[in-house]
């Protein structure tokens, strides 16, 4: 599974970056949380309000910040 925390490297970016992280650890996937901070890349998705969460090149989540157990269903319902 391939999660990527797309955003400039703000204080949310970083709280949904750990959220996710604990996550992942909390399911026990085989992932890596990456984070993007390159403005092109996060255009040329799409996003338009950061941050924003991808999984496996899908974005799931944008303009918020979730809490770990809602990180944790979102990537439970695609495992």
């Amino acid at each position: 599974m391939r999660i990527q925390v797309l955003g400039p490297g703000c204080v949310r970016c970083d709280t949904l970056s750990r959220n996710t992280s604990e996550a992942v650890a909390s399911l026990g996937l085989d992932a890596d949380v990456e984070e993007v901070a390159d403005i092109a890349e996060i255009v040329r998705r799409g996003i338009m309000a950061t941050p924003a969460l991808v999984v496996d090149d899908e974005v799931v989540l944008s303009g918020r910040v979730p809490t770990a157990s809602h990180v944790r269903e979102l990537l439970a319902a695609r495992i």
